[in-house]
């Protein structure tokens, strides 16, 4: 079995474990990065599996910036990232089927497919709100608490780091690896 599919089927066992027992969480990072997805990516998709869209960590996180782990559970997943500057667990990103963006206000989105809301609770001393972004059987909210002197800068550098990978592509990946043996959604709920 090739390395690649022997993880998948590790993630796909743990991941259909995880979500049954209603609680998994993991210290690996959730990254997306030219064709290699993570088995927490796998997880969180099987988590939502609404969702036409799973969020992950497309590039190297910032100087300063670190993963702390990931949780996932029936209905949702959540990862936290550090900031050396703003603070532990300065941004979530939370991963569900729906969210509610009322008061948030609608912006240009920076990704294509994906509704993008902000919401900013509070400027000074702290910067803290939420951005989402909303889509079909899906939302990814990042919950942001910065503590540090910068506003809306580590913000942008964190969630550039940030993607989002299409449900399609993962069926796909996790079809093509296991050479048609493994589902992403096994339950046959009409994904995969």
């Amino acid at each position: 079995m090739r390395p690649v599919a022997a993880a998948l089927l590790l993630a796909l066992v743990v991941g259909i474990s995880g979500c049954a027992s209603d609680n998994s969480a993991s210290s690996r990072l959730p990254t997306c990065v030219e064709g290699d997805v993570a088995n927490g990516v796998i997880l969180m998709a099987q988590s939502v599996p609404s969702a036409t869209w799973v969020p992950c960590l497309r590039t190297n996180l910032p100087l300063g910036w670190s993963f702390v782990h990931l949780e996932a559970r029936n209905g949702s997943s959540r990862f936290w990232l550090d900031s050396d500057r703003d603070g532990d667990k300065a941004i979530e990103v939370l991963f569900e089927k729906s969210c509610d963006t009322t008061g948030a206000t609608e912006i240009p989105s920076d990704r294509a497919g994906l509704q993008r809301f902000e919401r900013v609770r509070l400027t000074t001393p702290r910067y803290e709100g939420e951005r989402y972004y909303v889509f079909d059987g899906g939302c990814i909210t990042f919950v942001f608490h910065l503590i540090g002197d910068s506003r809306g800068e580590p913000l942008a550098l964190a969630t550039q780091s940030i993607g989002a990978i299409s449900r399609a592509d993962l069926i796909a990946l996790v079809h093509d690896e296991s050479d048609g043996r493994l589902s992403l959604d096994p339950a046959g709920d009409g994904n995969g």
